[in-house]
Parts: structure tokens; C-alpha cells; sequence
């Protein structure tokens, strides 16, 4: 069972992120030393995030 607003919900959240990036492109291309180090810090922290997911491997 769908419950309602699931797909508007799903689809918001495939969309912010990609229009997040999008928009923080052409202060990156264009130099302001703001954007780059905000640029920067948001990677380090997408790759803290997806380092603290990653698990061992278990042993049977």
C-alpha cells in the first residue's frame, strides 16, 4: 500500500540534492574562495558519512 504524498516525498528527495550541486556550481567555477572552501568542507563531510557506513566484514 502507497501511503499519500510518498511519490512527492521520494521525488524531493531526489531532487534537492541534484539542484544543491547544481546551483553551487557557478560559484565554484567562477572563484569565490568562500564557495570552494564550503565546497570542499560539504565533500569531507559526505566522505566522513559514507566511511562511518562502511562496516567489516563479518567472519563465519
Amino acid at each position: 500500500m502507497r501511503r499519500p504524498g510518498m511519490i512527492k516525498t521520494v521525488v524531493t528527495r531526489m531532487i534537492y540534492p541534484f539542484a544543491t550541486r547544481v546551483l553551487t556550481w557557478p560559484g565554484l567555477l567562477y572563484g569565490f574562495p568562500a564557495a570552494k572552501n564550503a565546497g570542499i568542507h560539504i565533500l569531507r563531510h559526505a566522505i566522513a558519512v559514507l566511511r562511518r557506513k562502511i562496516t567489516a566484514p563479518r567472519i563465519r
